[in-house]
C-alpha cells in the first residue's frame, strides 16, 4: 500500500484571534459602598451606561463586567478609576460630575477629572466652591499664575463666581487687603445722579449679582462689617478713576459693557501687590449703537504681554440647568446666520439695482 501523499501547500489550523468583545471584570475595593458609586437606586450606573451605549455593564457585588470595543472597555475602567479616587477624596458623585468626567476622558487632556472635581477653593457653612469643567480649573489655575486674568465666555459659566471665590480665599489668606468688586452701571448711562435715593440704593440693583455671590462665600453678618471697614468694597466703575489700587483683588464684571477708554482706565488703576480679573461675555453687549466694547478689542491690545491671561469658556463650562448651554449653542447658530444674511444683502441689493436699471 502507498501512502497517501500530503498537500504541503494546505496552511495549518489558524489559532483563533482573541475576541475584541470579550468581557472584562474591574474589581471595586471591598471597603468602598457601592451605592456610592452607582449612586441610590443605580442612578450613576444608568448615567455611565447611557455615556457608553457600546458597552454592556452588569454588576454583581463589588465586580463590574463590562463588554464592548476594547477603546470604550479601557475609557470606562479610567472612568471608573477617576470615580473612586473622588470618592476616596470624601467628595460625594452626581449625575453632572459624572457626565463631565466623561467629557473630560474623552477630549484625551492630560488633566485628571479626579483633579478638577477634587479642587476646593472656599467652604463656606458646609458648602464647597470647586470648578466643575477642566476649562474652569483652568481659569481657576490662571488667576493663581497671572497678575490680570480675562474670563470670557457665556452666561452660566462660572466665570464671575469663581473669581469672586479666589477674591475671598486671597483675603482670607491675607495676600491681600481688600476686595474691589465693580460693573459698569451701563443700563442707566452710569448717569446715577439723576435715579432716586441715596448712593447705595442708586447702584444697588447693578451691584446685586456681586452681593449675592458675597453671601455664598461669607457669612452675611459679617459682609456691613467689612464693607463699613472697606475691606470689601463694591462700586460702579465709574467711581474707579483717578485711584490706585494697591494690595487689592479687583474684579471688574460685566466687563463687556465697558467702552475701550474705559477699560483702558480700569486696567491702569492696578498697583503694587494687586491682582486683577475682568469677567464679561462679548455676546451681551449692551452699550450705545457705535461704541465699540473694550472687551472685545482688549486682546487684540494686550496679546502676548506677560502676566496677563486670556481664559476663555464655552457652552460646555455653563453649570446652570442643562437648557443653558444648548441655548447659548442655538443663539451662537443664529448669530452666525444673521451674519451671513447681512453680508449676502448688499449684493443681493446690487443684482436688484442692475436689474432696475436694465429696464
Amino acid at each position: 500500500m502507498s501512502d497517501t501523499p500530503t498537500d504541503s501547500s494546505q496552511p495549518a489550523e489558524a489559532t483563533p484571534a482573541p475576541d475584541p468583545s470579550a468581557p472584562h471584570t474591574i474589581v471595586v475595593a471591598p471597603d468602598v459602598p457601592m451605592v456610592s458609586l452607582l449612586g441610590p437606586g443605580d442612578e450613576l450606573l444608568r448615567t455611565i451606561e447611557r455615556a457608553f451605549p457600546r458597552v454592556d455593564v452588569h454588576v454583581r457585588g463589588n465586580e463590574m463586567t463590562v463588554t464592548g470595543p476594547p477603546a470604550e472597555v479601557a475609557l470606562l475602567e479610567r472612568l471608573v478609576d477617576e470615580l473612586l479616587t473622588v470618592i476616596a477624596a470624601g467628595q460625594p458623585l452626581t449625575r453632572d460630575a459624572v457626565d463631565r468626567s466623561v467629557a473630560m476622558l474623552r477630549q484625551q487632556t492630560t488633566e485628571r477629572p479626579a483633579d478638577v472635581l477634587t479642587m476646593n477653593i472656599l467652604s463656606n457653612r458646609g458648602k464647597k466652591i470647586r470648578p466643575k469643567t477642566l476649562n474652569q480649573k483652568r481659569y481657576v489655575d490662571a488667576i493663581d499664575d497671572n497678575t490680570v486674568v480675562f474670563g470670557i465666555g457665556p452666561a452660566g459659566t462660572g466665570k464671575t463666581y469663581l473669581a469672586m471665590a479666589k477674591a475671598v480665599q486671597a483675603l482670607q489668606a491675607k495676600r491681600v487687603n481688600r476686595i474691589i468688586l465693580t460693573r459698569p452701571a451701563v443700563e442707566a448711562g452710569e448717569r446715577l445722579g439723576f435715579l432716586p435715593g441715596t448712593l447705595t440704593e442708586k447702584i444697588d440693583p447693578y451691584l446685586r449679582p456681586l452681593y449675592d455671590a458675597l453671601h455664598d462665600m461669607l457669612d452675611p453678618d459679617s459682609i456691613p462689617r467689612l464693607m463699613a471697614a472697606g475691606t470689601i468694597e463694591v462700586a460702579p466703575l465709574a467711581y474707579m478713576r483717578g485711584r490706585t489700587l494697591n494690595d487689592a483683588f479687583i474684579i471688574l464684571d460685566e466687563a463687556q459693557n465697558t467702552s475701550a477708554e474705559q477699560m483702558k482706565m480700569f486696567l491702569t488703576r492696578l498697583g503694587f501687590g494687586s491682582k486683577i480679573v475682568v469677567t464679561g461675555d462679548v455676546t451681551q453687549v449692551d452699550l450705545p449703537s457705535g461704541t465699540q466694547s473694550g472687551l472685545r478689542v482688549v486682546q487684540q491690545i494686550l496679546d502676548g504681554l506677560d502676566d496677563v491671561h486670556f481664559a476663555m469658556l464655552t457652552s460646555h463650562d455653563v453649570v446652570r440647568h442643562r437648557l443653558v448651554g444648548e441655548i447659548v449653542d442655538a443663539y451662537g447658530r443664529w448669530d452666525a446666520g444673521q451674519q451671513d444674511r447681512d453680508a449676502e444683502r448688499p449684493a443681493l441689493q446690487g443684482n436688484r439695482a442692475a436689474r432696475r436699471s436694465r429696464r
